[in-house]
């Protein structure tokens, strides 16, 4: 496992919607000069619901063999189909991915027991750790803590990605997996340091796609004690951590990686191209912060 920042990367397509492998590389060692702790492949930034079973194996291989052991690679193997997710959990581990992610069961939803069950049967099935991933605004379903607690007697559940928003409930999940061998992650930029004053790990970022080195600087600053120089950071940066969301993730982050040269500005249907009004607004907090 890591302490620090990852990043939940973007998956750059050409005009036609065919995965941009030119980009991808460039991305990469994007991440990797900018210092950041790990990537997360094919999670919900990286559009995975519009890849087919190909493209995301070709996706996750090109990614581990760049970064060549130099940080851990997660691949994103969540499911509502629990089988399929361990099935591409499997998949994850003989490719040599490091970890992965899975996220809750979303659309039938289920259960807290339901949410447990899930996890073991991927938690026994490989050998490697994996981060639970509560996003209950996409899935309609929110991990409880009491249930993050319980998955502490599963070996491979070595983090719990925490996007729900509500501080008190992530403070409620920090207090019940303290001393475990679970770490919390925040996964929202916008909350990174207050998540981590009350015991995160680090944050799963999706602005650091575009800025990797600035998220590197605000989160090691705050895990090596320069406790304000991290919320100084957080509170410069806040405009473009939200201008993250003017529309659904990813169409904002991946629209600023285009504007610095990174890749191409597509999306795969349903997603569609940031609206001219965000653009502009987007355009301006870069600029405004000097990352444009």
């Amino acid at each position: 496992m890591f302490k620090g920042l990852g990043t939940a990367m973007i998956t750059p397509f050409d005009a036609d919607g065919a995965v941009d492998f030119s980009a991808l590389e460039k991305i990469v060692d994007g991440q990797l000069n900018g210092s950041v702790d790990a990537l997360f492949v094919c999670g919900t930034t990286g559009e995975p619901p519009t890849m087919n079973a190909a493209e995301r194996e070709k996706v996750v291989k090109s990614v581990i063999e760049q970064v060549n052991g130099r940080i851990p690679v997660f691949v994103g193997t969540g499911s509502n189909d629990c089988a399929h997710a361990v099935e591409m959990s499997k998949q994850a581990q003989a490719m040599g991915a490091d970890g992965v992610l899975a996220v809750t069961p979303y659309y039938n939803k289920c259960t807290q027991d339901g949410l447990f069950l899930y996890y073991k049967a991927i938690n026994d099935a490989i050998d490697i750790p994996i981060v639970a991933y509560n996003v209950p605004g996409r899935t309609g379903v929110n991990m409880k803590s009491e249930t993050v607690e319980k998955l502490t007697v599963l070996k491979n559940v070595r983090g719990v990605k925490e996007a729900s928003g509500n501080i008190a409930q992530i403070l409620e999940t920090s207090r019940r997996i303290r001393g475990s061998q679970i770490n919390l992650y925040s996964g929202d930029d916008c909350i990174a340091v207050p998540i981590m004053s009350v015991g995160g790990s680090g944050l799963i970022s999706v602005a650091s796609n575009a800025i990797p080195a600035v998220m590197s600087k605000m989160i090691h600053a705050w895990l090596d004690g320069d406790h304000a120089k991290a919320l100084d950071m957080q509170m410069q940066y806040q405009p473009f951590f939200d201008a993250m969301f003017l529309e659904v993730n990813p169409i904002p982050v991946k629209t600023a990686c285009a504007l610095l040269g990174m890749c191409k500005p597509f999306m795969r249907l349903p997603l569609t191209a940031l609206t001219e009004g965000n653009k502009e607004k987007l355009e301006k907090i870069m600029k405004d912060l000097a990352i444009l």
